[in-house]
């Protein structure tokens, strides 16, 4: 029943980065597509959702036995964020979010794993600072300047963030072998990403101490 409940607040989480994705691909603006993202990590953060690219830096903090959940996260956000695109496509607003999907996938597909690796580690960097300073900063307007400063960065930066491209995969209609193949090469830079804040952040706490 718990990994059931886990898999369910995983496709939750699935969901509002799609919310969060859908508003961006509609907006012509892209600072102002940034900002309003992050309604679905904030969303995420206070209802506390389980999305891989935050739970992921706190691997090393949890026995290596629970590993195991983080593969049905990742699952559950793929469906979440299918879920989401298949719903918007129904609507009048669709062909839009479609269109603008496309060009996002078409710059996707023409990089090289090196650089979507990479773009995927630096994204979670910025994941990290997000959550993290959602997590410790005592003041509410700390909390939620963190989620808005940190996402915001790394999406005016081109930065790639493996659940919200699974959204723009689906919305696109390019979810395919190819594109699963793409997303798995920045999941892996996400997790090396965000493994890496986490440690960097260790090191500065025991230094301090």
């Amino acid at each position: 029943m718990k990994i059931f409940r886990g898999l369910l607040s995983a496709v939750a989480a699935g969901f509002c980065i799609g919310l969060g994705g859908a508003v961006f691909l509609l907006q012509t603006e892209k600072l102002v597509g940034a900002l309003l993202f992050c309604v679905g990590l904030y969303t995420i953060c206070e209802m506390q959702f389980h999305l891989f690219t935050g739970r992921v830096c706190y691997a090393l903090e949890q026995p290596p036995r629970s590993w195991f959940r983080f593969p049905l996260i990742w699952v559950g956000n793929w469906v979440g964020t299918g879920l989401a695109a298949g719903l918007l496509g129904l609507t009048r607003v669709g062909p839009a979010a479609r269109q603008a999907a496309l060009v996002l996938v078409q710059g996707k597909n023409g990089d090289t794993l090196l650089s979507l690796f990479l773009l995927g580690f630096f994204c979670n960097i910025f994941v990290f600072i997000a959550v993290e300073g959602y997590r410790t900063f005592p003041l509410m307007l700390g909390k939620y300047l963190a989620i808005f400063v940190g996402i915001t960065v790394f999406i005016m930066s081109g930065y790639e963030h493996s659940i919200a491209d699974m959204f723009y995969y689906f919305m696109a209609g390019q979810m395919d072998q190819e594109a699963l193949v793409r997303i798995l090469v920045i999941t892996a830079g996400n997790v090396c990403g965000g493994l890496t804040a986490w440690g960097a952040r260790q090191t500065a706490r025991k230094a301090a101490g």
